[in-house]
């Protein structure tokens, strides 16, 4: 090294000396990929997959929730199992969940809903998921009573997938935040379920919508649970969905700490009311994401 060459490299190194470490973060990878709940774009995921699936890794996804199961096909999307899960495997890039139609199967016997499970695992385990998640109850079965028989049939589910080798979840939409008679069913699903087999998938656009309590609130009482989130924004007069940045939550301030909530995995979602269309609300939510909170993910 001659001697100018090293007074350059010196140079270097002084001024890296001085950098504070906190700007390092600038540089790191994400600890986690970023995701994406494919409802999101669900009209585009059954006209197209695969071009679809492009362009959302084009746009910066590469960890992606499903929606829609044919559990009597076995199929994700119109493909088989098999399929799907080469199609993934091309493109580079993974889905970690499922949302899987299990509402339906609240009154009905228990021997059917474990069929239903077996049919869920099978899928799960085909394209290499590591949860399965309970999305959502019907209107007309949102009763104290039946949230006592979900949290029931959520023990049962989760130790069915948990003997399989895989996590189950229950995803909370703003019902479960309603009082009835001073009490909630969300307040039933945390007490009646064991921690243990059912964790939990937290939606915060509904969390900051219907709830009185903060996703770090929630994240606090019930520490290691939340192992996965959902990330949307909220109209600011509407208080429907927007793309994230076009609304009023502001997720700098609301994020809870990811290794107290037990975060694994987290998702991008918009389940209406896009600007243009889906597939712009999406790109338009990665852009924002990746700008002004990725950095803390």
């Amino acid at each position: 090294m001659n001697r100018r060459n090293f007074i350059e490299t010196v140079g270097i190194l002084g001024a890296t000396v001085l950098i504070p470490t906190s700007s390092y973060s600038m540089f790191e990878k994400p600890k986690y990929k970023m995701g994406l709940q494919l409802y999101t774009i669900h009209e585009d995921m059954t006209k197209d997959t695969i071009a679809t699936l492009k362009a959302a890794k084009a746009m910066g996804y590469e960890e992606f929730e499903t929606f829609g199961f044919d559990s009597e096909k076995g199929t994700f999307y119109g493909y088989t199992s098999s399929e799907f899960k080469k199609i993934l495997e091309d493109l580079e890039v993974t889905a970690s969940s499922g949302h899987y139609g299990f509402s339906s199967y609240l009154a009905k016997p228990d021997d059917e809903l474990k069929r239903f499970v077996d049919q869920c695992i099978k899928g799960a385990h085909a394209l290499g998921m590591k949860y399965i998640t309970w999305p959502w109850l019907a209107p007309e079965q949102r009763t104290m009573d039946n949230f006592k028989l979900m949290s029931k049939k959520l023990n049962v589910i989760g130790e069915q997938v948990t003997a399989a080798g895989l996590g189950f979840a229950y995803h909370n939409h703003g019902f479960e935040f309603i009082e009835h008679h001073g009490e909630k069913g969300f307040d039933i699903i945390l007490s009646e379920t064991d921690p243990t087999l059912v964790k939990l998938e937290m939606d915060m656009y509904w969390v900051m919508h219907s709830s009185k309590l903060t996703p770090k609130e929630l994240v606090r009482d019930q520490p290691g649970r939340y192992v996965m989130w959902h990330i949307k924004d909220m109209d600011k007069v509407t208080r429907d969905y927007t793309e994230l940045g076009n609304g009023s939550i502001d997720y700098v301030e609301i994020l809870p700490d990811p290794v107290e909530s037990g975060l694994e995995f987290y998702y991008l979602e918009q389940g209406g009311n896009y600007a243009h269309s889906p597939m712009k609300s999406i790109a338009d939510s990665a852009d924002y994401f990746k700008k002004h909170l990725q950095q803390y993910l």
